[in-house]
């Protein structure tokens, strides 16, 4: 049982965290009072991840859709969306051990967009208020 104060973990990669993760993009979209005619979707995918049930593989599609979020655990190895993020399970789990402010995030981040163990297809204007508001808070409950 967790002590009070202390953040309950979740290990990358499995169900629970992308579900965590998801919770808290939509929370996040929420408390970001999106426009009601805003409709965006993203979807991030570990490139060596593994398969899930249905055909599946680790990652997490986010959807906005007239300014309400959802997500699903899990996305097909081809499927795309107005922002996809695809990214090696190491290149992942180092970024979820960085906070926003840690200067190595940003070079990480970087490097591996250079190397190509991240690669970001589209503009993620959309959703970078979300995105930016979960980062860390996810980076608390990472194990």
């Amino acid at each position: 049982m967790a002590s009070e104060g202390k953040t309950h973990k979740v290990r990358q990669g499995t169900a629970d965290w992308f579900r965590m993760a998801g919770d808290m993009m939509c929370e996040a979209a929420l408390d970001a009072g999106l426009p009601p005619d805003l409709t965006v979707s993203l979807v991030e995918r570990y490139t060596d991840g593994t398969e899930l049930p249905e055909g599946l593989v680790q990652g997490i599609r986010f959807d906005v859709s007239h300014g309400q979020p959802s997500f699903r655990v899990g996305v097909r190895v081809d499927e795309r969306a107005d922002v996809t993020v695809e990214v090696t399970a190491a290149a992942a789990r180092r970024l979820n051990e960085l906070y926003s402010t840690d200067p190595d995030y940003d070079a990480a981040r970087r490097r591996f967009l250079s190397t190509g163990e991240m690669r970001v297809e589209s503009d993620t204007t959309a959703l970078d208020g979300v995105l930016e508001a979960v980062h860390d808070p996810i980076v608390d409950r990472t194990s």
